[in-house]
């Protein structure tokens, strides 16, 4: 599937059942979780944090196991996450925890993972294969994830995101904005609340839109950040996104207006995105289904291919290579 058509398509993710595999071996209920993946493959665990803030989710971007003593670590249920399912550092993950005796499920289209999962008998969830880069498939993979911590309220909320989403309503609006800000270098500000959001926009504007993109929290970068910006032949080319929230703390917002008003004097372009949605999640989706059209709009103005990584694919093979 083409990248249009996978923004385009983006709803129709939620009306995927997800199906445990061996799910006998899930044999208690857990209620706290560390997350293994990296890249696009772990941008929907940051999104679920979102939606509940009190869930106990450790989200873990590295080889090994994170540093959690061990009878800790026996409590917990330690998903391993890759789309593609060969993720070297997932795989190590999962590799380590399997030693280690621990509680696991896995969650991938197919490859190495699941390839594990079978032989160890494990549970796992095997996710569509539509063609989709890591970062289009968030829909899928979430909704994997909430199947795994069993939350079917959860689930619930995400099939009806399949009627609720209407992507190509931000067809326009992501037009128009990646018109306002190419030419720029864009750093996203949020709430620390909605820093999830952020960090996908910054993700997507280096995959698709294949440029540099930098992201921060308010309050925190009022105390470091914004000092950053004086030297003017250095940051003439940045513009900032700054994502507004009507539930961010009233403190917060005046932070962020505050700061509009100050960097609007001082020349640098500001764009607002406001949220909108009469759910969290669907308050996020719609907020990224922007990201996804303005970053695609950005790869065609710059000549860029929208879908592939070839720099991180080059990556990836000298990585193998060296091993």
């Amino acid at each position: 599937m083409n990248i249009y058509e996978a923004i385009k398509n983006f709803n129709q993710q939620f009306e995927y059942k997800p199906k445990i595999e061996n799910e006998d071996k899930l044999k208690i209920k857990f209620s706290k979780f560390v997350i293994g993946g990296m890249g696009g493959s772990n941008l929907a665990s940051d999104l679920l944090k979102i939606r509940d803030p009190y869930l106990d989710i450790l989200i873990y971007r590295n080889y090994g196991l994170p540093k959690i003593n061990e009878r800790e670590l026996k409590e917990k249920l330690l998903i391993a996450n890759s789309y593609s399912g060969d993720t070297e550092e997932t795989i190590d993950f999962l590799l380590k925890a399997i030693e280690k005796k621990l509680n696991l499920a896995i969650i991938s289209i197919d490859g190495k993972l699941i390839e594990i999962a079978k032989d160890n008998n494990l549970p796992y969830i095997q996710i569509p294969d539509i063609g989709l880069q890591p970062r289009y498939a968030l829909g899928f993979n979430l909704k994997a994830i909430v199947k795994l911590i069993g939350r079917d309220d959860l689930l619930k909320e995400l099939d009806e995101l399949k009627d609720l989403l209407k992507p190509e309503e931000y067809k326009e609006k992501g037009k128009e904005l990646a018109e306002k800000i190419k030419g720029y270098v864009p750093i996203i500000y949020s709430s620390i609340e909605n820093v999830g959001i952020a960090y996908n926009w910054k993700i997507k504007f280096n995959e698709t839109g294949k440029i540099p993109a930098f992201y921060n929290i308010f309050p925190e970068l009022n105390h470091n950040e914004m000092a950053g910006f004086g030297v003017k032949e250095l940051v003439e080319k940045f513009c900032f996104i700054i994502l507004k929230d009507k539930n961010d703390q009233l403190r917060i917002q005046k932070r962020m207006e505050i700061f509009e008003k100050i960097f609007t004097q001082l020349g640098f372009k500001i764009e607002i995105i406001n949220f909108d949605g009469i759910s969290v999640f669907h308050k996020i989706f719609n907020t990224l289904i922007l990201a996804d059209w303005t970053s695609y709009y950005l790869a065609l103005y710059y000549s860029q291919n929208p879908e592939k990584v070839p720099l991180i694919e080059e990556f990836k093979n000298l990585i193998k290579e060296s091993n």
